[in-house]
């Protein structure tokens, strides 16, 4: 490597063989992005107050190439953040749900075989109290994904707790539930049955009758909800542009999606104080001691 240049204050080297350059500076967390730190932390705070791609492009000055490029770098360094962090939680009640959404085209107009396209759903689970999201998996709403995303909570939990879904047959069925396959009895499992009133278009659906029931264990039938994890829900639609339904804000590559939601998990969990408590939820659950920024996460 020889020097070739400043560019935005920062050392840069170009290889003598691929004659590529990049910088290995300490002080550009940013890699190989040939954009100013500050740059790239307006693009995130945009991208996490659920701004689109082209809208922080005019926003910005930057290309949309670029913008994608700081979401891939961010949403990449959250993952991984996230996976590490987020570990040996004690919780007493976790939520699960999913959020639905697609990618590049609705269902009815993709191809069967096309398992990037069409219909994608996000899991969630949520820490009742503390409101921290354990974890999350994004794909379709298929018994092999319920299986990994149960199996991937099952290795972020310290001890036993209460799990509470709602009636889908992969979570809840004798057979095929992915629950007591995972869990077995070393978990209190029960489930919500939101029954919903004639549907109507762009109406809102009412909830004509809730039916709950224990499927494993001593579940506290009083806490056995899912509502915490739906209003998880609609944050992620408020602050996750691509979760925005009826607009042309949805993914075009599932892949940016993925890198999307762990970046508005990441945000979400370590960085935004909720108003049920005054504090981030890593901070409720014991995992942080004060709010993460952004150039926190650069740094990772």
């Amino acid at each position: 490597m020889v020097r070739f240049g400043v560019r935005n204050g920062i050392q840069r080297y170009r290889c003598r063989v691929c004659k590529t350059t990049r910088s290995d500076s300490p002080e550009n967390p940013l890699g190989d992005l040939r954009v100013p730190v500050e740059k790239a932390v307006q693009v995130v705070n945009l991208l996490c107050e659920s701004t689109g791609i082209r809208a922080c492009e005019r926003l910005t000055g930057l290309n949309r190439r670029t913008i994608l490029n700081i979401l891939e770098m961010a949403g990449q360094k959250a993952a991984t953040f996230l996976d590490t962090r987020i570990r040996n939680v004690t919780a007493e009640i976790v939520q699960s749900d999913e959020i639905h959404t697609i990618v590049y085209s609705r269902q009815m107009n993709t191809p069967a075989d096309h398992l990037n396209r069409g219909e994608q759903y996000t899991f969630l689970s949520i820490d009742r109290d503390s409101k921290l999201i354990i974890n999350w998996l994004v794909g379709k709403r298929t018994t092999e994904n319920a299986h990994l995303f149960m199996a991937d909570l099952k290795q972020r939990m310290a001890g036993r707790f209460q799990l509470v879904t709602d009636n889908w047959k992969s979570y809840s069925g004798v057979m095929v539930g992915v629950v007591r396959h995972v869990f077995g009895d070393t978990v209190d499992y029960a489930t919500e049955t939101k029954v919903f009133g004639k549907f109507e278009a762009y109406t809102p659906r009412t909830v004509v009758a809730i039916r709950r029931k224990a499927r494993i264990g001593d579940p506290d039938m009083t806490l056995a909800t899912t509502c915490h994890a739906e209003r998880t829900n609609l944050s992620a639609r408020l602050f996750t542009r691509r979760f925005t339904r009826c607009t042309l804000g949805y993914s075009k590559k599932l892949e940016n999606l993925k890198l999307a939601v762990a970046l508005f998990v990441w945000h979400f969990n370590f960085c935004r104080k909720h108003s049920a408590h005054g504090k981030t939820p890593a901070m409720a659950a014991g995992l942080a001691d004060k709010p993460m920024t952004i150039g926190d996460l650069f740094r990772q």
